[in-house]
């Protein structure tokens, strides 16, 4: 009798989920190619097609949809088995994922990674930059770092710090705002944010916005380039010279800083260690997030 195997199975998944190759592709690490090989050799053991080609995406079937469901249920118990072997795992070597906003990396934990690193050699590190929550469920990683006021019940969590926020510009749009608090402020906001914070509009009430941005590297650049003031974490504020904090205004507070395991990797000594030396390091900075 003909079995489907599990790369095709998870291949299956994959389409499903991303919908297109290129995505099944990016998942699975493989070339778009061979997910397109794989799921016609499904095809052609079953005897039927599983999706529909189309200019902007393969559409499944109710078959593929059946064989997904099969597959996400075989994955669960694959990633279960393999979570509960890492968290058995009593050295300090071989692969060890982490996710991380990529400002937070750039800013702070480079210098942490590096010494992580020299003081355990045998780790195979990988950082995978974004604010994206990867699913440690699916061992897309093994700890996240996360800006949160309720990282979920689900994970295990260490908190890291505490933040707050800060109001910054160029310095002379600094030196109008304190020269004239009733004039016309510029700001740039974060995308979906209706008006400049209720602290800084208490002191500067006139405000025009110039723009919207949908991450923080983009808002940093617009404020840099002129375009208005800005709100960012107290310690994106204090890593950036040319940006200065609007007068009169005290750090606002802000979601804390989170680091996140799965419960299944609670006994793992090399994920212990690193979330241990994770939190002195930030121990040893709590001022740079909350005081300018």
């Amino acid at each position: 009798m003909q079995q489907i195997n599990w790369d095709d199975m998870r291949t299956i998944l994959a389409l499903v989920r991303a919908g297109t190759l290129a995505g099944a592709a990016e998942t699975l690490s493989v070339s778009y190619t061979t997910v397109a090989r794989r799921v016609a050799r499904a095809e052609e053991m079953l005897g039927r097609p599983l999706f529909e080609r189309r200019p902007e995406g393969y559409l499944a079937s109710a078959e593929a949809e059946d064989l997904a469901r099969a597959a996400a249920q075989m994955e669960q118990v694959e990633q279960a088995a393999l979570r509960q072997i890492s968290g058995r795992d009593q050295g300090v070597s071989g692969p060890l994922t982490l996710t991380a906003p990529q400002l937070l990396i750039q800013t702070h934990l480079a210098p942490f990674l590096a010494g992580f690193c020299r003081d355990n050699p045998e780790v195979e590190l990988t950082v995978r930059a974004s604010n994206e929550l990867l699913d440690l469920t699916r061992r897309e990683a093994d700890l996240a770092i996360r800006i949160s006021k309720s990282p979920g019940d689900t994970l295990v969590g260490l908190h890291l710090a505490d933040q707050k926020t800060t109001c910054v510009a160029l310095p002379e749009l600094v030196a109008r705002a304190k020269a004239d608090p009733q004039a016309e402020l510029d700001w740039v906001l974060y995308s979906g944010h209706a008006a400049p914070p209720k602290a800084a509009l208490a002191r500067f009430p006139n405000y025009h916005i110039r723009g919207r941005f949908d991450d923080m590297t983009s808002l940093i650049a617009a404020a840099k380039a002129g375009m208005g003031a800005v709100r960012m974490p107290v310690y994106l504020g204090r890593s950036d010279p040319d940006l200065h904090p609007l007068p009169g205004l005290e750090p606002q507070p802000y979601a804390p800083i989170w680091v996140l395991s799965h419960p299944d990797l609670q006994q793992s000594i090399k994920v212990r260690r690193f979330k241990t030396a994770l939190k002195q390091f930030f121990r040893s900075r709590e001022e740079e997030f909350t005081r300018l």
